[in-house]
């Protein structure tokens, strides 16, 4: 059923068509990387920067059909090494793999360019909107020759959102992964191969550990633009060390959190309300930075904030069973143990604290308490649940961290989301969606309130 090339490249181990593949041990040096970053600007020339919008289009929603079809080999291959790989079981890399490739479509990237650009045509050459028509000017948006990404370790969706991007803006890209995380980009990679090598030939995968800062100035030498992802601190160290000419996108640590009104919690819909909170939580584990940490739950509603957290530690009981959390290292599981102590001793003196956790293991952990201050999660389904009397209270609360939130996911009647949705990005929220989407953004998604196309190109204005 995949139409992309044939899987031909499914032979262990993958063959050496990206520095990724070279293993771990591979000696890597700055000349090495400079070599590798002219041929990709000179392949760009010949082989991305003459093709037609619709065309790559086309490339790319054969690849994300592909990626869904079960018989697909590279998909079978993510599923079969990425739990070892990655940390995540199997199913975890299912659900997370079909909500970005599910996106892939014509319809979608068509829509992401008309919001981003203006126009449909854009990248393709000088064009108009009606406006410009009027003033007799045109517009070209354009791709930088060579986008180098430093990328995070947590999520690697975002990582295949980033080469998207940069095959649509015909940049060619070299992706420098973090330790160990490349499996997933580098199969990606390779499915671009095998559905057209002269498209791949634009691209470069690499794993080498981070602050090899030889190779990095290599890198950072050749780029016409810089994005990384990482801790703030990172991203000023990146950014000290660029050529001034090199432009740069960073995009620092954020936090989400969750409110949840009294009135969806009226009647039947509660049981849905509880679904899709589990589905936010244990979505990737909790790891990005569009997971909850906190869940603000409204009093005076059908079910009280207490029974809401005791239903929700149900529901991450049986999300365990059909979609478990991956293995942790033992720091990892230390650090939950350690938090669910202290939270035991509190509930054992305080009637406005309580816990519900896997009794076996440190699979989920739910913690109510009636204190409204916002609580960084230790992650990995762990949850806080607040109780509140409406979202002033919660915003009030969560002060510590506005400027630094991603996503706030809502469960709220019809009547009453405008309002609420109006409060959220007054406040600063620069996303508002629907609970248990928060892992699940669209590829229009502006990443935190900034155009995640625009944000790549520059623009050439023709004046007639």
């Amino acid at each position: 059923m995949f139409a992309p090339g044939k899987g031909r490249y499914m032979s262990r181990p993958l063959p050496n068509y990206f520095l990724a593949d070279l293993g771990a041990d591979a000696a890597l040096s700055p000349q090495i990387i400079t070599e590798a970053c002219q041929s990709l600007r000179r392949n760009r020339e010949q082989f991305l920067a003459p093709r037609s919008t619709n065309g790559l289009l086309r490339v790319l929603a054969d690849l994300g059909e592909a990626w869904m079809d079960p018989d697909y080999p590279f998909r079978k291959r993510a599923l079969e090494e990425g739990p070892e790989a990655t940390g995540y079981s199997a199913p975890t890399l299912t659900a997370g793999l079909d909500g970005f490739f599910r996106q892939l479509t014509t319809d979608n990237m068509q829509a992401l360019i008309q919001q981003d650009l203006g126009a449909a045509q854009r990248l393709d050459g000088f064009s108009q909107t009606q406006g410009e028509i009027g003033e007799r000017r045109s517009a070209w948006a354009r791709g930088p020759e060579l986008m180098a990404h430093i990328t995070a370790g947590n999520l690697p969706n975002p990582t295949l959102t980033t080469i998207v991007m940069g095959l649509l803006t015909r940049s060619a890209q070299f992706v420098k992964c973090a330790r160990g995380a490349a499996l997933i980009p580098r199969l990606f990679a390779h499915s671009i191969y095998d559905a057209e090598p002269k498209l791949a030939a634009c691209l470069e995968i690499a794993d080498w550990p981070g602050g090899s800062e030889a190779l990095e100035a290599a890198l950072f030498n050749e780029a016409s633009l810089v994005t990384a992802t990482g801790g703030d601190e990172t991203l000023d160290l990146i950014r000290s060390r660029l050529p001034l000419s090199t432009r740069f996108l960073g995009y620092g640590h954020r936090v989400s959190f969750a409110y949840v009104t009294a009135e969806s919690l009226n009647g039947r819909g509660a049981k849905k309300v509880v679904e899709r909170a589990a589905l936010d939580v244990s979505a990737w584990d909790q790891q990005g930075c569009l997971s909850p940490h906190v869940l603000y739950v409204q009093l005076r509603g059908g079910m009280p904030p207490e029974q809401f957290a005791e239903s929700l530690g149900e529901e991450l009981s049986r999300t365990e069973d059909a979609r478990p959390r991956g293995n942790l290292a033992v720091e990892e599981a230390a650090t939950i143990a350690s938090r669910r102590a202290f939270y035991e001793v509190r509930a054992a003196h305080s009637t406005e604290t309580r816990m519900w956790s896997s009794g076996a293991s440190t699979a989920w952990t739910v913690v109510y308490e009636t204190d409204p201050l916002f609580q960084f999660s230790c992650l990995n389904r762990f949850i806080h649940i607040k109780a509140v009397n409406d979202l002033g209270e919660a915003l009030r609360h969560a002060e510590s961290v506005r400027g630094r939130v991603s996503t706030v996911g809502l469960a709220a009647a019809v009547d009453e989301a405008p309002p609420l949705a109006r409060q959220l990005a007054q406040w600063g929220a620069t996303r508002v969606c629907p609970l248990g989407r928060m892992q699940s953004p669209p590829i229009t998604w502006r990443h935190d309130g900034r155009p995640a196309l625009a944000d790549l190109i520059q623009w050439t204005d023709w004046e007639q």
